[in-house]
């Protein structure tokens, strides 16, 4: 009887030893798990947590991709003029000029106006970046998170309510020297002088400068919110580690 115990009592130990080497190997590939994935994400988005200055560095950093992408795309020949988000259409204010005009046969000549306007805006985004980017780099920024966690566009409407009234100044002077470039009052002025000697009309003549800067704007601004939109969405276009970091954290 206690020659059969003995074998028993044997297969029993050989049984719980095995049980207890299998706990042990599963616990050390599930500690080995865990440990890849710490230091996977100490390569990525980082165990430490996002400081506030680290946010306001990554949302400057969009902002200065966004603006280089952004003028880059208005800047080439059709930026404006092909891009029906982006086109700038004959001065609203003076609309009866441009109907008075084509029914008198001129309607060439308004077109040809309306093509060197959006190619006076193309010419004045080629300047633009520095401008955009200088204004970027000197913006204040209280509450990071509050822009990051905001709306898809919210660092660029951040930029556009600090800084608007001072890169329209820095602008304007730019797209006058676009508008001389490209001859824009070449074609305009035949246009309104003409329209002016009509009897009984209401005499127009639009500032064309302020007209264009306005409009050159909001269409920047219009690609800098989507190639905000970008980073936010898209990890290929986090281009480098602090875009990676904050916006991979979202």
């Amino acid at each position: 009887m206690k020659k059969n115990i003995i074998p028993t009592i044997a297969l029993i130990i050989m049984s719980i030893t095995a049980c207890t080497s299998q706990s042990l190997q599963q616990r050390a590939a599930a500690a080995k798990a865990a440990a890849d994935k710490a230091l996977q994400d100490s390569k990525g988005t980082g165990t430490k947590p996002l400081s506030n200055d680290e946010v306001i560095k990554g949302l400057k950093d969009a902002l200065t991709v966004g603006t280089n992408n952004s003028t880059g795309i208005a800047s080439k020949v059709d930026g404006y003029y092909k891009n029906p988000k982006l086109f700038i259409p004959f001065p609203p204010e003076a609309k009866q000029v441009k109907d008075k005009m084509d029914a008198l046969g001129m309607k060439p000549q308004t077109d040809k106006f309306v093509m060197t306007l959006n190619r006076a805006a193309e010419e004045a985004a080629k300047n633009a970046a520095p401008i955009f980017i200088t204004a970027v780099k000197g913006m204040s920024i209280g509450d990071g998170f509050g822009i990051l966690k905001g709306a898809d566009n919210a660092a660029t409407q951040y930029l556009k309510d600090k800084t608007n009234a001072e890169l329209k100044q820095k602008f304007t002077p730019i797209v006058k020297a676009a508008i001389d470039k490209v001859e824009v009052t070449k074609y305009w002025n035949p246009i309104i002088t003409k329209y002016n000697k009509i009897p009984m009309v209401k005499k127009q003549n639009p500032d064309l400068t302020a007209y264009v800067t306005e409009k050159a704007m909001a269409g920047l601004f219009m690609l800098l919110a989507e190639e905000e939109l970008k980073i936010r969405k898209d990890p290929m276009a986090r281009v480098n580690d602090i875009l990676k970091r904050v916006f991979g954290n979202l």
